[in-house]
Order: structure tokens, then sequence, then C-alpha cells
């Protein structure tokens, strides 16, 4: 994403997204662990050039004011001391690492992890990946000299330089919540040291500037600055506009309902409210959140409901408008698709394919009141709104039965990807086009900032 200068009524300069593209990334098969999900590195950097080769030719001779990149948390890789990547990046979507949680006892009980971290037992955690890599590459991490998370890698390969983003640390489950960095009694357990990592630096941080490689490669004028930014959950709801204890909803193939808050909870009743933690883009916040599966479920009774209309290009809205229909039904629908759980109850032989698919977004409503009602007495908020971003947020059925189901109103915005708006205004933060990402954001959405912290 790019942006070009404006005016607004106050003669303020204003940015406008202008030109956009995106590829999408898919796993490949790890060739030395059978059954292991891999991301290849070099195609994601062939399309991330490619894109931004595409948006360039789309714009006019202008000012490039710098670069930040965001993506998916949790993933990286070790590298030696001569910038070497010495293993593939393993996926958030390998299962490899599903045993080393099971038995993370071995090295720390799951309620110290919890009470430090503030991050709930995923298998794809960092700390797992870690621990299988010292479980069965020893060699490997003996030869590393640091831990690259995604993010990093790309800028790496940008700048020559090396640096770790603290809302993507915050991801990895190796974090202390209370100082913002990583914890030595976590990382001891798996006899790694803080060394490891890179300089841990904040959003917004200049890394450093494109290599003549790199331009070469992507198109982007060497010498321009690159700036830090990190987990894409944390830039979504920044962009979204979100202020404190406004919850925000990431609706996807996953839902991740989080909020930007200065109280948290790192107690049982937290973890088993299925809380986690991760730190917010701005010091001084924290973002609690729960995540389910979301549109997920809705692909799959698009995938073995509407077979017969998979090629139309109005498949959604055929979808919505069948679902519309049955505003009463009384079809019940079990979302627990990853316990093995997942029901249809109340079937017919009348029963209409737009009826499970009515079913099913009534089911998700009530997943997004049930985990809000958590977050609220966890965190100790009245939520007054809930703003939704992400591709769900383009469902006007869907926001309806949200709506009824909470009893307040939902938000959307204009902007298809806040998470790479809310990078670009920490890059316009520091750049020096704006005294903090906060007044990038104000001008960005049109409105006063509602927090005080940043």
């Amino acid at each position: 994403m790019w942006s070009y200068k404006c005016k607004s009524r106050s003669n303020r300069p204003i940015r406008k997204t202008k030109a956009i593209k995106s590829f999408p990334n898919n796993t490949e098969e790890d060739s030395g662990f059978k059954g292991g999900r891999i991301w290849n590195l070099n195609k994601i950097r062939e399309k991330l050039y490619a894109a931004v080769n595409e948006v360039l030719s789309q714009l006019p001779v202008m000012d490039i004011i710098g670069v930040a990149i965001t993506t998916f948390g949790v993933d990286g890789a070790p590298f030696d001391k001569n910038g070497k990547q010495l293993y593939p990046v393993i996926s958030w979507a390998c299962q490899r690492t599903a045993p080393v949680m099971q038995n993370i006892e071995k090295y720390s009980t799951l309620k110290s992890l919890y009470e430090k971290s503030g991050v709930h037992q995923f298998s794809f955690n960092t700390i797992y990946k870690l621990i299988w890599l010292l479980e069965n590459h020893p060699d490997i991490i003996r030869k590393a000299d640091k831990w690259l998370f995604m993010p990093s890698i790309l800028s790496y390969h940008l700048t020559s330089e090396m640096y770790t983003d603290t809302s993507m640390a915050g991801t990895s489950m190796l974090t202390d919540l209370n100082t913002r960095d990583f914890s030595d009694e976590i990382l001891d357990t798996i006899h790694i040291n803080k060394e490891f990592f890179p300089l841990l630096i904040e959003a917004g941080t200049r890394i450093g500037k494109v290599t003549k490689e790199a331009s070469n490669l992507s198109g982007l004028p060497a010498g321009i600055p690159v700036f830090a930014a990190g987990h894409d959950t944390q830039f979504a709801i920044f962009g979204s506009g979100a202020g404190v204890n406004e919850p925000v909803l990431s609706s996807g193939t996953w839902e991740i309902l989080m909020v930007r808050t200065p109280n948290v909870r790192q107690d049982k009743q937290a973890f088993d409210a299925g809380i986690t933690t991760e730190f917010d883009a701005v010091p001084g916040l924290y973002n609690p959140g729960i995540q389910w599966l979301g549109s997920g479920i809705l692909e799959w009774i698009k995938k073995n409901f509407y077979a017969d209309v998979s090629d139309d290009p109005n498949i959604y809205e055929i979808m919505i408008a069948e679902a519309g229909k049955f505003d009463n039904t009384k079809l019940k629908l079990i979302p627990d698709f990853l316990k093995n759980n997942g029901q249809i109850q109340n079937l017919n032989l009348s029963t209409h394919r737009g009826e499970i698919y009515r079913a099913a977004l009534n089911a998700l409503a009530e997943k997004t009141k049930s985990s809000l009602e958590l977050l609220e007495e966890s965190c100790g908020f009245k939520a007054k709104s809930l703003i939704v971003v992400g591709g769900g947020s383009k469902n006007k059925l869907w926001n309806k039965i949200r709506e009824g189901t909470l009893g307040i109103p939902i938000k959307t915005i204009p902007q298809t990807e806040t998470t790479v708006l809310g990078a670009a205004m920490f890059a316009f933060a520091g750049g020096g086009v704006y005294r903090s990402a906060e007044e990038a954001r104000n001008v960005f959405l049109g409105f006063g900032s509602s927090e005080s912290s940043g």
C-alpha cells in the first residue's frame, strides 16, 4: 500500500491509499520432515517485490516516505553470524510442534509460562518451535547467532539490518508482560539467552535503508528508510481507529476479538477463558484477545453446500440472500469444529442450505457475544460498540445479526487493509511527517483519538 499527499480542510497533509496489490501465499511440504509445512521465503520475497513493482507502476513520480513490513506472528528462523538462514521457516500450520506443547512440563509449568507471557497455549507458539529445534536439530541451534521473526526476515533482505519488533516478540510466549521484554526466566528454561534475538525496538523505529541490491530486485529507490513494524493483529487494531477499551473483531478465517487496554489479568480465570494478551503497538497498552474459527466454518459450508455455484463470482451474495430468508430458523449450529464437536441440530427433510448458513452466522455471533463478555469481565470495561474489520466485516447480514445479538452498534470502516494502514501510520511518524502514530491516525481517519498514552 502506498500513499500520496493531499490537503485536508485544515490545510494539513492527509494520506489516502493510491495503489494496492496482493498475492496469496501458501505453505509447502518440508522435504526434510514428512508432513511438515514450511514457508518458502524465496517465493514470498518474489511476490513481495512483484507487488511493490506493480504498485509503483500505478503511481506518478512521488516522494516515498519509507517502508514498513507487517506479517503474521510467531513464525521465524535461525540465522548464523554471516546472515545465512539455517533452517526453513516452520509454518504456524505445521503440526510437528504439537507433541512439544503437550509435554511442555519437561521445561516449565504452563501456569508459569502464562503468568509471565500472557500467551495461551497454541502449538505454533515460537517457544515450541525453538524447543523442537533444540530437541531435533541441536547442531543448528549451536550454529545459530540470531532468531528473526517473519517481518524482520523480510526487512533484513531489504536493509541487511537485524531487529526484533516488540509486538512480534509478544506473540512468542517468551516475553514478560510486565517488562515489555523477553523473559530471562522463560528463556533460561529452554537454555536460550536474550542475545539470541536482535535488538528489541518499537514500531516506527528506523531500522536502516533499502540497499542497492534490494532496490534492483524490488524497484524501491535505494536509500529510502525502512521502519519497524510487526504483528499484523496489533497494526490492524491500531489502523481500525480503536481507542482504549474499544473492542475490535478481526473477522476472517479466524475471528480474533481484542481490545486496547491498560488492564490485564494473567490468572487462572483469564487462562480458563482462553484469553491471550499481547503487547499493543503503543507502549503502555496491551491487547488481550480471544480467537476462534470464523469464516473457516462458512467456507466449509460454501464448499459442501454451494458447490453448484462455486464458480459464480456472486457466490457470497447468493449465500447471503438465501440466509436472509430464514430470520426465525430453529436450526442450531455448534461451531466447535476444531474440537471434532461441530454439530448441526434440528435438521429435517425441508432444511434449506441457506438455513444452515444462517445458523452458522447466528452461532458465530453468539460466540462473539460470549467472548466479549469474558473480555469485559477480565479487563474491567463495558463495550459501547464493536469495530469489525477484515473480510467478514463486509457481510451486512452478519453485521446485522451481530448487532442484534450483542445489543451494541457495529462499526465498520471503508479501509479494507487496516493492518497495512496501521503500519503505514507508524512509518509516517518515524519519517517525521507526523509527531506520532496517533497523530497520523487522527489525520488518516479524520477523528480525534480517545487514548491518553503513547
